[in-house]
C-alpha cells in the first residue's frame, strides 16, 4: 500500500474535499475542522473514544453549517477530511497548535515531543493540500472574472474550561473588517447574540486562512463561529445557516 508522506495511505483517500465546484458565485467556503477522522497510521493518538468524539477534535455542526450556506449562497466549499488533532489546517506548520500537545483538558500522547521528521509528513500530507486547494479556486474563480468572498465556517463549546460561554455567534475578522462590519449590522435585530472577536481574536491565532488567502489580495473575509448546542439537529442546523446566509448576502451588498 503506498504512504503518502508516511501520513495517508490510499485507504485513507484525500486529505481535502471540494463540494460545489460548479457554483456560480464567487464564494468560497472554508471548513479546516469538519472531520473528528484520523488517518489509519496515527491510531488514537492515545486518546479515549470520548475525547475523539469531542469538540478538541473537531467542530461538531461546521461542515453541517457551510454544506447549507454553499447551497444558499452559491458558493463552493474546501473542507479538510481528516482531524485538527493531526494537523490543524487552521494554524501554519511553525505554529505549536497546529499538532497541539494538549487541547483544554486532554493531553494528546501521539502528539508529544513530535520530531520535525513527523511534523513535516504532516505538513506535506495534510496542510499543503488543503491550502493548495482554496488556492486553486481562488485562482480559478479570478481567471474566471470573479472577485473571491472567503468565509471560514466554525463552531465552538459553549463551556470551555469550566467557564460558560454567553455569546452565541462569533463574527471574526483580522486586519481587515468589512465584512465582519457589515454582518454585525445587518444582524442586529437577530435573535441569536453575535458578538465581535468572540470567542476567539485574531490574537488567539485563529484567522490564518484568511492571512493566508484574503488578506493579502484585499479579498472580502470573514470567520464564523457558531457555538455548537445551537446545531444539534437538522432543524436548529437550518435556522442557524438560513441566517447566517441571509446576513452574509446583505453584508456583501454593503461591501460591493
Amino acid at each position: 500500500m503506498l504512504l503518502r508522506s508516511g501520513i495517508l495511505t490510499s485507504s485513507d483517500g484525500d486529505a481535502v474535499a471540494l463540494e460545489n465546484a460548479t457554483a456560480g458565485s464567487g464564494i468560497v467556503l472554508v471548513c479546516e475542522h469538519a472531520s473528528s477522522l484520523l488517518p489509519a497510521s496515527a491510531g488514537d493518538l492515545g486518546l479515549s473514544p470520548e475525547a475523539l468524539s469531542s469538540h478538541i477534535a473537531w467542530d461538531p455542526g461546521a461542515l453541517a453549517i457551510a454544506r447549507r450556506l454553499a447551497e444558499r449562497l452559491d458558493g463552493v466549499l474546501v473542507h479538510q477530511r481528516f482531524s485538527r488533532l493531526i494537523y490543524d489546517c487552521n494554524r501554519p506548520p511553525e505554529s505549536p497548535a497546529a499538532m497541539p500537545e494538549k487541547s483544554e483538558v486532554y493531553e494528546i500522547p501521539g502528539n508529544r515531543e513530535l520530531g520535525p521528521a513527523e511534523r513535516y509528513a504532516r505538513t506535506a500530507a495534510l496542510y499543503i493540500p488543503f491550502h493548495d486547494r482554496v488556492s486553486n479556486e481562488i485562482s480559478r474563480l479570478q481567471g474566471e472574472g470573479r472577485r473571491p468572498v472567503v468565509v471560514t465556517v466554525h463552531t465552538f463549546t459553549p463551556v470551555y474550561f469550566g467557564n460558560p460561554r454567553e455569546v452565541e455567534i462569533g463574527i471574526l475578522h483580522d486586519a481587515d473588517s468589512r465584512l465582519a462590519d457589515a454582518m454585525l449590522d445587518a444582524a442586529a435585530d437577530s435573535p441569536y447574540r453575535f458578538e465581535r472577536n468572540s470567542p476567539y481574536g485574531p490574537e488567539d491565532g485563529v484567522t490564518h486562512t484568511l492571512r493566508l488567502h484574503a488578506l493579502p489580495q484585499g479579498f472580502a473575509n470573514v470567520m464564523i463561529e457558531v457555538r455548537n448546542d445551537l446545531v444539534r439537529d437538522d432543524a436548529e442546523v437550518e435556522a442557524v445557516s438560513s441566517h447566517l446566509a441571509d446576513l452574509i448576502s446583505e453584508a456583501l451588498k454593503r461591501v460591493a
